[in-house]
């Protein structure tokens, strides 16, 4: 990638993008500013993880412009899916494979390297697991493993692919604290996910793709619209609003108003709660 000044931190214009002459993205247009917190949202297959992948410098650019700003540190959190945990290795092993892939001419870990380590082992929680194989896990330990991997080389870019995938809603929650910390922290933070309720709409900006191309840029409450979800997702969208939440729902073709293409507040649609106890 080329190189760009400091007020951006990312800029691609009119970029295609693949693998192996495939192009996957078209026509993206994407600008990323230090210390933000965005979220990128789509179904399976539209190119959420090709654009994370494309941010890292392992995609291959068939038109536009893709620049990088200059000694931007990138960390990298894969889905969790695609690892192979029988394979014997440790959470501090992990956390220093992160180390090693900053200085890949010394082919041992260092005292620092180690203190780096059990320092952001001790950030994620996880110290007191930090000789225990990663198999041995809970599905929320090791998502923070792999976080340790990226955070140990002290990114100013840090990339997670489903970082909230395949976990409860109370370790969903914890791993976004963090990643809140972390953004608070100077860290810019820039995550797939597939939650559009418990994940996309409590991030401050969300970027939605669908149909080979960027489809809409900018805070849940634009983006998280009916219009843009039925195209992103090929079928309509119900998008509830209360206050300062929002929740999406898939609605059957034939369901009235499916494709009015409106956001409706909470009062207009049916709210089934639990008894009131003390009216019994």
């Amino acid at each position: 990638m080329a190189t760009i000044g400091v007020n951006e931190l990312v800029r691609l214009d009119g970029v295609a993008l693949g693998y192996e002459g495939l192009v996957a993205l078209r026509d993206v247009n994407l600008r990323i500013e230090p210390g933000e917190l965005i979220g990128i949202v789509g179904p399976s297959g539209s190119g959420k993880t090709t654009l994370l992948r494309a941010l890292l410098g392992q995609t291959e650019i068939y038109a536009g412009e893709a620049l990088v700003a200059d000694n931007t540190r990138v960390g990298y959190v894969p889905q969790v899916e695609t690892v192979d945990w029988n394979f014997p290795i440790t959470v501090e092993q992990v956390v220093l494979l992160g180390r090693w892939r900053t200085r890949r001419w010394l082919p041992w870990v260092t005292r620092s390297d180690h203190a780096r380590a059990h320092e952001v082992m001790e950030q994620l929680g996880i110290a007191e697991f930090a000789h225990r194989a990663i198999r041995a896990l809970s599905g929320g330990q090791q998502q923070r493993s792999f976080l340790g991997r990226a955070l140990v080389g002290s990114p100013d870019l840090l990339l997670l692919d489903e970082p909230t995938s395949g976990v409860d809603i109370k370790t969903r929650h914890e791993i976004l604290h963090q990643l809140v910390e972390l953004n608070a922290a100077g860290v810019t933070v820039v995550l797939t996910t597939h939650d559009l309720n418990g994940v996309a709409s409590h991030l401050p900006r969300l970027i939605a793709l669908g149909e080979e191309t960027v489809l809409a840029d900018g805070p849940p409450s634009e983006v998280l619209q009916p219009d843009v979800l039925e195209r992103a997702y090929g079928q309509p969208m119900l998008v509830v609003r209360s206050g300062h939440e929002t929740y999406v729902l898939p609605v059957p073709e034939e369901a009235p108003g499916a494709h009015e293409g409106d956001a409706l507040p909470l009062g207009e649609v049916e709210v089934i709660a639990a008894p009131d106890h003390d009216d019994a």
